[in-house]
């Protein structure tokens, strides 16, 4: 039986049902573990129930876009906006301010 908290953001691999999950929160005052599955699903479960599940240490999933319901193709899909060249920087709209002899006094 285990009496660890594990590290918040690591990945194991439930062996029960062959899903992984992330430890995402620890409340070691009520003493629970929060986990979110790679599907997105959210559970909670208390530092007795940790210590008897079949779990092992897992690596991040390459697509750890999936607990959010995006598919990859969701991220910068469209970088039109981003390549065209009337794009104006806001900071480029700055005046630099005139300044002529010297700082010190």
């Amino acid at each position: 039986m285990a009496s660890y908290y594990p590290p918040i953001n690591s990945w194991y691999e439930d062996l029960t049902n062959a899903q992984l999950f992330e430890v995402v929160a620890i409340d070691e005052k009520s003493g629970t573990i929060e986990v979110q599955y790679q599907d997105g699903d959210i559970d909670e479960f208390d530092i007795e129930s940790w210590g008897q599940m079949r779990i092992i240490q897992a690596q991040a999933p390459t697509d750890e876009a999936g607990a959010y319901g995006l598919d990859s193709e969701d991220f910068w899909s469209d970088t039109s906006d981003f390549e065209n060249n009337d794009y104006m920087n806001p900071i480029e709209l700055i005046e630099p301010d005139g300044f002529v002899g010297f700082d010190d006094m």
